[in-house]
């Protein structure tokens, strides 16, 4: 008998022993408990979220360092006091706000018209369409910058403007498309059968039953374009400062991330989380009501 085989008896009769059935299933726990899946999950949540902890945690920290030198609110006193970021942060919502509007009205209108009418161009008309969400958004920015010096636009909100809302036009499109593909057009047949106009059955049976997908294209434009940098860089005039690029000029100015930019992260990582809980529990307040 090896000297190996002895020791692992050793240790094993140490052990409870478990026969039959009972063994089996400790087995088939243990496996389970441990699988790959279940692992290679714990790795992903800490890797994704133990940053987001030390952001937390530093934007407590009284020192402007990385150096951990007392508790202290004083970055969260000067966060909300700050003239600046709350000037870019207005500028981001007027421009998210507004080019989502445009982008929802001009992308849902055209679904409905590629959807429902056949023209020679269709296909073209499409095509065109998605080209915006597979160029890289440098070229975009690019080329917004030239063709608004070229015209004589000057930057500022306005050209941010124009730029979102062209970004932003494919998403709504792809969305409201995907909510038509599902469509009965049957639908449609029986609301002129009743005598329903064309502007009628537009107002009161299309446009209702795509609703989902034109509020998810709506939602889905905001975030786009509050959380846009590359693309706002390059048509950003002086004085139309967004979030994505005051953040971006304090950590240059500064050299490194701010305890400020950590206090504003907190704080819209805390309320992207209640605007989700919220938006969740409204959703499901409705779905109680039908």
């Amino acid at each position: 008998m090896s000297f190996a085989v002895i020791v692992r008896n050793a240790i094993t009769s140490f052990m409870p022993v478990k026969q039959g059935e009972d063994a089996r299933h400790a087995r088939r726990a243990f496996r389970r408990h441990v699988s790959f899946s279940r692992v290679v999950f714990i790795i992903t949540i800490i890797f994704l979220f133990l940053p987001l902890l030390v952001l937390v945690m530093y934007s407590f920290n009284d020192s402007a360092g990385m150096n951990w030198t007392g508790f202290s609110m004083r970055w969260y006193r000067r966060l909300f006091t700050s003239r600046e970021l709350w000037r870019a942060l207005s500028n981001s919502v007027i421009v998210a706000v507004s080019s989502a509007v445009t982008a929802t009205v001009i992308g849902t209108i055209g679904a409905i018209g590629v959807n429902w009418y056949r023209f020679k161009l269709r296909s073209y008309v499409q095509t065109i369409s998605f080209m915006p969400m597979v160029l890289p958004e440098i070229i975009i920015g690019v080329s917004l910058s030239i063709f608004f010096a070229g015209i004589g636009i000057p930057l500022g909100l306005f050209t941010i403007y124009l730029a979102h809302t062209t970004f932003n036009l494919p998403f709504v499109f792809l969305m409201v498309m995907a909510r038509l593909d599902e469509f009965d057009f049957s639908i449609i047949e029986a609301a002129h059968d009743l005598g329903a106009s064309e502007r009628q059955t537009l107002f009161k049976v299309i446009l209702p039953i795509c609703m989902p997908g034109i509020l998810s294209g709506f939602l889905t434009a905001i975030t786009l374009s509050l959380e846009d940098f590359v693309i706002t860089f390059f048509v950003a005039g002086p004085g139309s400062s967004t979030l994505p690029i005051f953040i971006y000029s304090a950590i240059t100015r500064r050299g490194g991330i701010t305890p400020i930019i950590s206090a504003l992260s907190v704080v819209m990582i805390f309320g992207t989380v209640i605007l989700c809980i919220a938006l969740r529990n409204f959703l499901k307040f409705i779905a109680v009501k039908k």
